[in-house]
This record gives C-alpha cells, structure tokens and sequence, in this order.
C-alpha cells in the first residue's frame, strides 16, 4: 500500500470556513502537534521499494548545539523529502544522531569537569563535581574517573542533547518519521560497524600495521588523512652546519629538535652542489651523528640550500623518504609529544649524549630551544633564526600541529595504495572512480571534489582512535606461553555476539581469567573512527543484520544529502564500504548544500566562533520564513546569512494566509467549484495558463533537485496573482450588484480556487506551516499528503498568458497615474486614453471590462495602438475622490 495520498483534482467542496482573524503566529505549535497526532509523516511498512523514496539524512553531531548553517542544509533536504511524498512516494525519512568521538569526549569533559583513566575502578556511585559549567576547569584538575563511568557520562549527556535537537527539528517543519532514529554509539549502530570491519577483515580489506602516522598529540590519537586541516603557523628557519669530511654542508630547517632523529641528507639528483657529496657521509651538529647524504627527486633544488635533513619523523615527505631509501628508524618523539628519555643507541658520541640528555623528555619547543642555544653556542648555527610562516597539517578539531608518531594501528583499504579484489577487474582506486561516475551529484559540478579526492588519496583509511567513547573495534590478540602478546594472531567474535566490548567480553573458548594472562588473550582497546560508523548510516538507518524486510525496502537509498566540505570524509566512505560490502552504490543521488558566510564572507562554524543558534530566529521570524531564506539558496552555492531574506519571507507567508482567505471567500459563502470546465472568461484562462507553465517549470525543477528554481518561479507567479489578478477579478467574482452573468462570477471564483489550491501545494515543501493552515480551510486531511499539482490539471484551459501580462502591465499604469497624483486608488477617471504597443490592443479589449472597474474608469476608455514598444496613458481626468465612509 502506497502512502495516502488526496485527490486534489477537478472537484466540488463546501464553502471554506476561515478564521475572523488569519495569523502566521502560531502556527508552528498548532501543526506540529496535529502531524504527530495523525501520522502524517510516518513510513508505511507495507510497501515495496518501487514505491519508496529513502533518504539517507546526516546524523547532526551531538556535542552541544545546532547552528543556522545546520537549519539551512536540512531544509534543503525536507523540501525534496516533502516533494517526493506529495508525488506520491513512501518517504523513508529518518534521523540519526552522531554521538560518539571526540567532539563528545570533550563536550562532556567541560561539562562535568572529569577526564577518563582507564586504569581506575568503576564506581557505581560516582557523581560529576559539576554540571553544565565545567568549563572554566583546567585540564589538570579534572577528576579522573573509569572508562565505564566516563561513557556513562557520555550516555546521559547525549541523550539530553538529542531531545534538544529534536525540539528544534521539529519546530521547523523537518518531515522525518521520528519512529526511525538512530546513535551512532547505539547497540544497533555497533552491531552494523563491528560486522561490517569483521567482514573487511575476512576478505583482506582491514588490516592493521605497525607504521608511521600522524598523530595529535592533545588528543593522544591517531589522524586520518581525510580529517587533515592545512594552516599556517609560525616558525624560524635555522640554518645548521653538517660536517663533512671536505667541507660542511648547510641545511635549512624549522624542526632543529628532530636533530637527532636525523637519518640522512637528500638532494635532487640533478643539482650539481651536491652530485661530489653522494654516497658519502656527513655528522649532524651536536649530536655527532653519521648520515648518509643521497639523492632524490622530490627533493626541491630552489628551496632554501637545495638539501634537506630527513628525519624520523618529521612531515610526511619524510616518511616517504624514508620508505623509498630503506632509511634506518630514529623516531625519538613519544605519544604525549615529548622527547623520549633515555640516550638513543645511535648517538654513541659522548658530548651528542649530553646533549640529548638535556632534553629528554623535554616538549618540542623547550628541546628546540636547547639545541638551537647550543648550536649557537658552538658556532654550528650560521646566523640568525629567519621568522617564517610554514603550511602545516592539523587535525582538524586540533589547535596544535600534528606530529609522526610510529604506532601499530588498523587501516581499511580505500584504494590509497595499490590493491586489487578478488576477481576485479580494475584496481581499488579506479573501481571508486567509476563508482563515483554511476552516482547523480547535485550539482553536478561537485563531482570534481569526490574525483580530486579519490586521484590524490596516498594512504589507506585508517580507522582506529586511541579514545574512549564510541564503536570498539571486536577484536582480541593471543597471548603465548611466555606472555608475549601475537598481534597478528587475531581473534574474532562470531557476529551473533555483536555487539561486544572485547575490553569486557572474552573471547570464544576463553574465560575473564585468561586476560592478560600467558596462554591467554589480550583485548583491543583502541576504538573506531567515528567515520567507520558513520559510513554505514545507510545500512543502520535501513535496518541491515536486524531488520531485513525494511533493509529490502529502502536500501540502496535514494539521496544522500550533506556539505561540501565533507564529501572527502562522509560521502566517499559511505560509498567505499557499500562497494566492498554490497558491490554497489548506497544511494542514487548525492545533495550537496554550500556554506553559510557570515558578513564577512567567512564559512560559518563553531571552531570560528561566528554561528548564529536558529531558535531565536525562528522565534523572531517564524519557521517558514526561516526556510524561505533556506530554500532561496541553490544546492551546491554558498549563501550569506541574511535576516532580511528571512523577513520577506515572513511576509510571503502571511500574503499566502491573507490572500487565499481574500480569493477563497469570494463566493460569500457558496461551495468551491474547482472544475477548470467553470473557467470561461478570458482573463480567467489566462491566468490558468500562466499557473501550467508554473506548474511545468516547478515540476522539472524540483526533478532535478533545484528546489530554488521551483520556490523562484511559484512565488514570482504568486505575487502577480496577489498584485494584479486578484485585483482585476474582485469585483466580478464578488458580482454584488449583478452586473455579471452568474456563469462569467463563477469563471472568477472557480480561477481563484484552483489558483489558490494549485499554489498551496507548490509552496507546501517551503512553507509547511502556512500552507497547511490554508489547506485546513476547504480541504480534509494533510497538503502535505496531498498530490502535487500536475500540468495536466491545467493543460485543456485553452488559455493566452499574454493577456494577463499585458493587462497586468496596463493595470500598473493606470495605478501609478493616481499614486503620482498622490490621490486616493479608489479615485474615479473621468476618461483615460492607453497607447500600447499593437500587439496588445486585441489583448486589452478581452478584459477592458474587469480593467475599468478595478481602476474606476467610469467614463469613455480608448485603447488605441502606438508606435511605442511600452504601454503609456497619454490622457486622462481624475475626479473627485471617494468620501471616507465615518467609523464606528
């Protein structure tokens, strides 16, 4: 069974019945309770997947509050969501909440003032020192509590901001089905992530390594490449003297702290400074080190000396380096960001020693401080330190550069490096290439950003954190005999288990004594990146290992709407994973949303510290206004944020209220007739004519998700409905003094509502609440069940939309006569001449009558041709104005 669905069609209905007083106040409460009350939005599960449109939403991060840059892009998404309903599709709509990560951790660390510690007991009675104004608590001085009583810190925080979110979802109008909703930390969630990886594993596409990475050291966690943020930071160059057996050698480096970490000089095999010094050695200053000096391409001949130390670790060239040249490991930095402490075995020079021993376990910048002293002291430093500003990577919710950190951590092939499936044709990287084709972007230019991304990739995905709230990675080592723990004898769970904390949880076989224990097992303690989850929110949300009827109905979905700047992250994982997982697309169309800029013309978002919270907004200015502004920027193109796009918006839904209750009550009380066989007058087809092409051109629009284009096109339509038809028709539709035909009235009264009912469902996707509310005057039921208008309702009209634009045009000159003349509209001509180009003379005398009476000409009215291409009243005589009728 298909979703409920109205018919809008060519029908008789009761005399409206319309409130004294119309009101865009209110409303949001009053259709918020009524959709819940009825079901409006709810999924039917009796379906097939023909009949459904599924849209797989973002799960909006749950650390603290949503922004405008949020309502913005999930309105975008609901007016496609409410279109395809109205189009008669089951629309799957859930929503989801990313809960777990760092954003969460941190979020909760500043709430309740604690910081987790694996090594601490769980206390079942643990109550946080503070709530909710922890933040002025300095790191130090949060109380350390166990894994287990931090998450379920986590766990309460959450859930209060989920409820929060939702709150203001649906004060919106966002039409999901609020019986599908997921967490990303939830038992469903972990069950899809933990077999998902289990299955990567199976088939070689998980795996883990013991390899240098990056690493932020605040946060105490690895860094994927796809979470890298390039920001200039300030630094000095240094110039240091190697020492050679012809000569010194003088390199240029931001990082004299790496010193003893060096493994080798490398310049460009062409550069000729440096040809006599290949395969020859070299002693770095202070610490009296021999290195090798050896060639290689990348390195850059015009920059700075033209060689350069390689050093274990110092930026990713390094490592590659390093890798290509089978260059000896020297790492010396540790996890927390210090200097290691204990003498390195390379450095067997006793005055190299001493110095090391300066500044073992030192941080970066105080060891920096040490060696360049002493370099300057010995004279190994040539000059002054130069002030520089260097590009370097940082994670991106980090605010310190990130370091390399040598650590064993779990990747999943993402065709970064070279990898082929089993029985594929093509590599990983090209068979995500021509993935990538099959899927429709909108626009269509964003399609560059996915292929830029996919062609660039250098490193496989690496999926481990070494955090404490989110999916655990299911996994557990065997421990030998001797209580060596085998990394690589790994032991999996079966998947009916899932979920499992191996933390917790034993493997089969094995009892809670055997942990730790020789002959026993170790757990993983690492857990996922949050993209391992999130990359699976089609699978989750589509109910795949615990729902399978509702999997078969929805999955592939049909959208995936979501930002720009995360197609790197969010979009290509999703679709990575579906690919090894289901050997397909997760979803048909991708929706990208641009930014929201601030006055500055600057991204808005919470690390800037310049978002706007919309509940405020919303209350000022009323949802649908707020979703006007939304909805008036296209998918794809970044949009200011603007207030007094939101007022005109405001004012589009209280002219929708006040028109549709002007135009639907003209019949004093007599039943809508919606029959277009009732539309027999001129003007009164042409403006049908003109609604077909609005109808048309808002129906393709919308099927080429530009949403924009169809909000541009009803709304310019609706004005001169407002401004001009309504204008010209009132008098004969009203028919007071019966100077009209009974049938010529009703051809004004049936135009009117079909206009008005055809309108209120092309706004329905932008403006729910008032269009709902006008809806509930004549019709039973939901608009937003509703069909959407079809051309084909209009198409048999036989209507001229010339006539209306030309008297519409000739209706603005005669208004503006009298408003020039600064007299009252209702002031009468005593004789009016309109020259207008020859084209329209015929046009004009269709509807001279409707034309003089809502001008007043109450004389002798010309319509004569000009030369001219404009209309022009070349003549005409006011008289007196109308006496004010006396209030009550």
């Amino acid at each position: 069974m298909s979703p409920t669905t109205q018919d809008a069609g060519h029908n008789k209905l009761p005399a409206p019945v319309v409130p004294e007083r119309v009101s865009a106040d209110g409303l949001e409460e009053k259709w918020m309770t009524k959709w819940d009350e009825r079901d409006v939005y709810a999924f039917d599960r009796d379906t097939t997947r023909k009949e459904v449109y599924s849209i797989d939403t973002p799960p909006p991060t749950v650390s603290g509050s949503l922004h405008v840059g949020h309502v913005f892009s999930y309105t975008h998404t609901d007016t496609i969501a409410r279109y395809q309903r109205m189009r008669g599709k089951n629309v799957f709509y859930p929503m989801g909440w990313d809960d777990n990560g760092l954003p969460t951790e941190r979020r909760v660390q500043n709430y309740y003032g604690v910081r987790c510690d694996p090594s601490l007991p769980y206390d079942p009675d643990f109550k946080p020192p503070f709530e909710g104004n922890a933040k002025s608590v300095k790191n130090r001085d949060q109380v350390p509590i166990s894994r287990k009583n931090f998450i379920e810190l986590c766990l309460k925080l959450t859930a209060q901001d989920e409820k929060g979110f939702e709150q203001l979802w649906r004060r919106l109008g966002l039409s999901v089905d609020w019986e599908h909703n997921y967490q990303t930390i939830g038992e469903r969630a972990q069950r899809v992530a933990q077999a998902g990886f289990l299955r990567n594993l199976a088939r070689g596409e998980a795996y883990q390594a013991e390899a240098p990475g990056l690493w932020d050291v605040t946060f105490q966690t690895a860094v994927a490449q796809a979470e890298l943020e390039a920001r200039e930071y300030p630094g000095f160059f240094h110039s240091f003297a190697f020492h050679g057996k012809d000569g010194n050698v003088v390199i240029e480096t931001t990082r004299p702290e790496l010193l003893p970490a060096c493994v080798a000089l490398i310049a460009h095999p062409d550069d000729e400074r440096y040809a006599g010094l290949f395969g020859t050695t070299v002693k770095s200053p202070g610490f009296n080190v021999e290195v090798p000096v050896l060639p290689h391409p990348m390195a850059e001949m015009d920059k700075g000396s033209g060689i350069a130390m390689c050093c274990t670790f110092g930026d990713l060239v390094d490592v590659q380096w390093w890798r290509e040249l089978d260059l000896p490991m020297r790492s010396i930095l540790e996890k927390d960001g210090r200097i290691q402490v204990g003498v390195p075995e390379w450095i067997v020079d006793e005055d190299g020693a001493q110095l090391f021993r300066e500044i073992e376990g030192k941080t970066t910048f105080s060891a920096r401080e040490v060696i360049v002293k002493h370099l300057a002291d010995t004279g190994e430093m040539i000059g002054n330190p130069e002030p520089t500003m260097r590009n370097t990577n940082f994670f991106e919710k980090g605010d310190k550069p990130l370091e390399i950190v040598t650590s064993r951590q779990w990747y999943i092939r993402n065709g970064g490096k070279d990898f082929t499936r089993p029985g594929a044709k093509a590599n990983l990287n090209t068979e995500l290439l021509e993935r990538g084709e099959e899927l429709a972007f909108h626009p269509d230019f964003m399609r560059v950003r996915y292929d830029n991304w996919v062609q660039g990739l250098n490193s496989d995905w690496l999926i481990s954190r070494q955090r404490f709230f989110g999916v655990p990675l299911p996994i557990w080592y065997r421990i030998d005999k001797d209580g060596h723990v085998h990394y690589d004898d790994v032991l999996v769970p079966n998947e009916a288990r899932l979920p499992i904390d191996p933390t917790i949880d034993v493997p089969e076989g094995y009892e809670e004594s055997h942990r730790n224990q020789p002959g026993g097992f170790a757990a993983e303690v690492d857990i996922m990146d949050t993209w391992a989850t999130s990359s699976l929110s089609p699978q989750v949300a589509g109910g795949w290992l615990f729902d399978d009827e509702l999997f078969e109905q929805v999955y592939p979905m049909d959208l995936r709407p979501q930002g720009q700047d995360i197609i790197r992250t969010w979009l290509f994982s999703t679709l990575l994973r579906a690919h090894l997982e289901f050997d397909g697309l997760p979803w048909k169309h991708a929706a990208i949303s641009g930014w929201i800029l601030d006055p500055d013309r600057k991204k808005m978002s919470k690390s800037k510290g310049n978002v706007v919270t919309p509940m405020g907004l919303l209350d000022k200015h009323g949802s649908d206004a707020v979703r006007y502004w939304a909805a008036s920027a296209r998918l794809g193109t970044d949009a200011a944020f603007d207030e007094g796009q939101m007022k005109i918006g405001r004012r589009l839904a209280i002219k929708l209220l006040n028109a549709s209750k002007f135009a639907l009550t003209m019949g004093q009380g007599a039943d809508l007739d919606l029959h277009p066989l009732n539309v027999t007058e001129n003007l009164d087809r042409a403006v049908l004519a003109q609604l077909y092409e609005v109808v048309k051109t808002a129906t393709e629009a919308m099927e080429k998700y530009d949403h924009t284009r169809a909000l541009e096109v009803t709304e310019k339509f609706f004005w001169t409905f407002c401004d001009d038809y309504l204008e010209l028709v009132k008098e004969r539709a009203y028919n007071r003094d019966g100077k009209w035909t009974p049938s010529q009235a009703m051809s004004a009264r049936s135009a009117l509502a079909i206009t008005v009912d055809t309108v209120v469902r092309l706004f329905a996707p932008f403006l729910p609440f008032a269009a709902e509310e006008v809806w509930s005057w004549y019709r039973p039921g939901s608009v937003h069940n509703a069909q959407w208008p079809s051309p084909l309702d209009l198409q048999n009209v036989d209507g001229n939309p010339s006539i209306l634009e030309a008297t519409s045009e000739a209706l603005v000159k005669l208004r503006r006569v009298k408003s020039e003349n600064k007299v009252s509209p209702r002031t009468p001509f005593l004789h009016a001449t309109l020259e207008v180009p020859a084209g329209m003379v015929d046009l004009l005398e269709l509807t001279r009558e409707d034309l003089s009476l809502v001008t007043h000409i109450e004389g002798k009215f010309v319509i004569r041709p000009s030369a001219e291409d404009e209309v022009a009243v070349v003549d005409y005589e006011l008289g007196e104005p109308p006496a004010r009728k006396p209030r009550n």
